[in-house]
C-alpha cells in the first residue's frame, strides 16, 4: 500500500494580482522574482522594452511556473497609468497591489550649492510618478478584498541633509500623498466589520544595496542599507497582515 503523497503547501500570493511599477531596478528585480516564486500573477512596468524583456527572463529563469507579464509604460502620461490600471482590473477581475518602486537621487555638497534643476527631476521622477500610479489605482485597491498600495520613502525624508533638500522635499511630498491615499481607504474600503480592506504603506529605508553592489565592492559594509530581497520579503509580506493594522503606517527598514 502506497503512503499518499502530502499536499504541496498553497502559494502564499496564490491568487493576488500584483502591479510593480519600477519594474527593471534592482529592486523591482527582486520584487518581482519574490512575488512569482509566492504565487501571485505578477505585471511589471517599464518604460524601456529591452529593460523589461531582460527582467522578465530572468524571473522565468529564475521562477519557472511564474506568472509574469510586462507593460511598456509611461509614468508621467497620466492617462497612459489609467488606462492601464483600468486594462489590469478588466483582464483579471481584480488588481490587488501596486507597489511604487520608482526611485531616484539628486544632491549637493551643501545646501547653497543645492539646484533647482535637481528639484524638477526629483519632483518628475519621484513625485509625479507616484502620483500618476496612485491616483490610477486607487479605485481598483479599494475593490479589492485585499488591497495593497506601497512606495519606498527614505529616513532622508525625516532628517533631511544640508545638500539633500531637494531629494528630502521630494521623498517628504510622495509620503503625505501617500498618507493621504491611505486616508481614503480609510473612508472608503471597509468591510462589514467597519475595518478597511485596503491599505497604504510607506517603506522607508536609508538606501539599497543590491547582490551585484555587493560583487563589485566586496569589502564594503554599507551600514544601515537594506538589502532588496529583504525590501521584496516586506513587500511580499503586506499581505499577511490585516489592512487595518498596515493602513497609513510607516514600515521602517532602517535605524529610525
Amino acid at each position: 500500500m502506497s503512503t499518499p503523497r502530502p499536499h504541496a503547501p498553497l502559494a502564499p500570493l496564490a491568487g493576488k494580482v500584483i502591479a510593480v511599477a519600477g519594474a527593471s531596478g534592482p529592486a523591482g528585480q527582486a520584487t518581482l522574482r519574490r512575488l512569482a516564486a509566492d504565487g501571485a500573477t505578477v505585471i511589471g512596468a517599464d518604460i524601456d522594452q529591452r529593460r523589461l524583456d531582460t527582467v522578465l527572463a530572468a524571473v522565468r529563469t529564475a521562477v519557472p511556473d511564474a506568472r509574469i507579464s510586462g507593460q511598456v509604460i509611461d509614468l508621467l502620461d497620466p492617462q497612459e497609468v489609467h488606462d492601464w490600471a483600468d486594462h489590469l482590473e478588466a483582464e483579471h477581475g481584480h488588481v490587488d497591489g501596486l507597489l511604487h518602486l520608482v526611485g531616484g537621487w539628486r544632491g549637493s555638497k551643501t545646501f547653497f550649492d543645492s539646484r533647482i534643476d535637481d528639484w524638477d527631476f526629483l519632483h518628475d521622477t519621484v513625485v509625479r510618478t507616484l502620483q500618476h500610479t496612485s491616483l490610477a489605482f486607487q479605485p481598483a485597491l479599494r475593490r479589492s478584498t485585499a488591497g495593497r498600495y506601497a512606495m519606498v520613502s527614505a529616513a532622508a525624508a525625516h532628517k533631511p541633509t544640508a545638500g539633500g533638500a531637494a531629494y528630502a522635499a521630494a521623498k517628504a511630498a510622495t509620503e503625505a500623498w501617500t498618507l493621504a491615499m491611505a486616508d481614503s481607504f480609510r473612508k472608503e474600503t471597509t468591510a462589514p466589520d467597519g475595518l478597511p480592506t485596503a491599505a497604504a504603506v510607506i517603506l522607508v529605508i536609508k538606501a539599497l544595496v543590491s547582490p551585484e553592489m555587493r560583487a563589485e565592492k566586496p569589502d564594503a559594509k554599507f551600514p544601515g542599507f537594506t538589502d532588496t530581497a529583504d525590501l521584496a520579503t516586506t513587500l511580499a509580506s503586506l499581505w499577511d497582515r490585516p489592512a487595518a493594522e498596515l493602513n497609513g503606517q510607516h514600515l521602517w527598514l532602517t535605524a529610525r
